[in-house]
């Protein structure tokens, strides 16, 4: 949100690109006597991050931008409570919420109420809780002892 907010003063993009194209650092290795590499700027150029300077630095008091606007405090601030207001708020609370209450979309809570309820009517009715003729046995069709050979089986 930031990002679109800086996006929006034409000024400051200008101010940005201009500042990326100026600020070469070249650096030689190969004398020991220079300390630094210098580049040379334009007096335009140069006047021009001044005056940038000067006017990101606001309203004299010791004021740190958030990131959403940096020449207005009033501005920078509104910025920066909507989009934590919208984050925490909005988001986590609001989606912790509805993902708290949202109903079982694979039913299991349904499908283990339903297997209590059959076990409580079995349970009155004097049956076992699961009958071994669950599927009636003539409807079984088991291979011969011939097709099944030397195959081991384990129960």
């Amino acid at each position: 949100m930031s990002s679109l907010v800086r996006l929006s003063n034409a000024p400051l993009v200008r101010n940005l690109v201009n500042h990326s194209l100026r600020s070469a650092r070249l650096i030689s290795s190969s004398q020991k006597n220079r300390d630094a590499a210098t580049i040379d700027v334009t007096k335009k150029a140069a006047a021009s991050s001044s005056g940038a300077a000067a006017s990101s630095v606001g309203t004299g008091r010791n004021w740190v931008s958030y990131g959403f606007d940096r020449k207005d405090e009033t501005n920078d601030r509104s910025a920066m409570n909507a989009s934590f207001f919208f984050t925490v708020t909005l988001c986590l609370v609001l989606g912790s919420a509805y993902w708290a209450y949202v109903p079982d979309p694979q039913l299991q809570d349904w499908a283990q109420r339903e297997a209590y309820l059959e076990l409580r009517r079995r349970e009155a009715a004097g049956l076992e809780p699961i009958s071994k003729d669950f599927v009636d046995p003539a409807q079984i069709v088991l291979p011969s002892d011939e097709e099944l050979g030397n195959t081991e089986i384990v129960i």
